[in-house]
């Protein structure tokens, strides 16, 4: 496997994520890096099995690069005249990160279906002082105390999001699309 030319399409894709806010087909990258549509499967295959980017199930199709989605989701993030799509909650905060730019996010909470909006200046999270939604209405989406939680500090006052992620980091590829 030529890791050069494995990084030459990871950096691709990502780019392209970047300037158009979607991921770019494998025609596309095979024009870029001047290769075989063949070759640009396998790459793409060896980038998957390496958790750089996740195919659509059975595809050569991106479905994440993280942070970036490939589909649309509850988290848009508004961040140089365009919008992108983000996997999660955690890569909502990344795309302004990789971006290096500031952003307005829009998130939809799971349990009320009332959407929250944070604002990234200059690194900073603030939320828009707007929104209607408080903790409370988004604690439905909590676990049940389990192992995971036992050691989890008390929950932060009403002024302030949770971020939940369902399963904990070392077992989200165990089922990326549910995590």
């Amino acid at each position: 496997m030529n890791n050069s030319l494995l990084w030459q399409v990871r950096a691709f894709v990502y780019k392209h994520f970047a300037e158009t806010t979607y991921a770019p087909s494998i025609e596309d990258t095979g024009r870029h890096v001047n290769i075989k549509l063949e070759e640009a499967g396998t790459l793409y295959k060896e980038l998957h099995k390496r958790h750089v980017f996740f195919l659509e199930p059975e595809t050569l199709t991106i479905r994440m690069a993280n942070p970036f989605s490939g589909i649309p989701t509850d988290f848009r993030v508004h961040a140089n005249g365009k919008t992108y799509f983000a996997n999660c909650a955690w890569d909502m905060l990344g795309i302004p990160i990789a971006l290096k730019s500031d952003a307005v996010i829009e998130a939809v909470c799971t349990e009320s279906n009332d959407t929250v909006q944070l604002e990234i200046k200059n690194g900073q999270i603030t939320i828009n002082p707007s929104n209607n939604v408080t903790l409370s209405d988004c604690e439905g989406s909590l676990p049940p105390k389990s192992e995971t939680l036992r050691s989890q500090q008390p929950l932060p006052q009403s002024d302030m999001l949770l971020v939940h992620f369902p399963l904990p980091f070392a077992r989200w590829y165990d089922d990326l699309l549910f995590t």
